[in-house]
């Protein structure tokens, strides 16, 4: 694996890890209630902003993703879709990264 790959394969891993890490700690406080943490995501405009922010840059990743996929045929780096919208951007992005960036055969 190249520097570059473990790079990417890294941030995916902490990408993942700190934000479940804080959604988890909401969740242990304040019980599993999804009304709740969408309400915490517009609790003020700075959190709204940030929450738009953010369902616009997966959204934009996402149609990058289908776009590269059908030209490269890499049908792996799918797996970054979901791991966008079930566990945020930080890691959809750098594994969908870490899939595009294998060796061609």
């Amino acid at each position: 694996m190249s520097p570059l790959r473990a790079i990417y394969l890294g941030l995916a891993i902490v990408g993942a890890l700190l934000p479940m890490y804080h959604i988890g700690l909401w969740v242990w406080g304040n019980g599993p209630a999804p009304k709740l943490l969408f309400a915490a995501w517009q609790a003020n405009s700075a959190t709204t902003g940030l929450m738009w922010d953010l369902v616009i840059s997966a959204i934009a990743l996402s149609v990058w993703i289908l776009a590269e996929t059908y030209v490269r045929r890499n049908w792996m780096a799918l797996v970054a879709i979901p791991a966008t919208f079930l566990i945020g951007v930080s890691c959809g992005l750098p594994l969908y990264l870490y899939f595009r960036s294998r060796p061609i055969e």
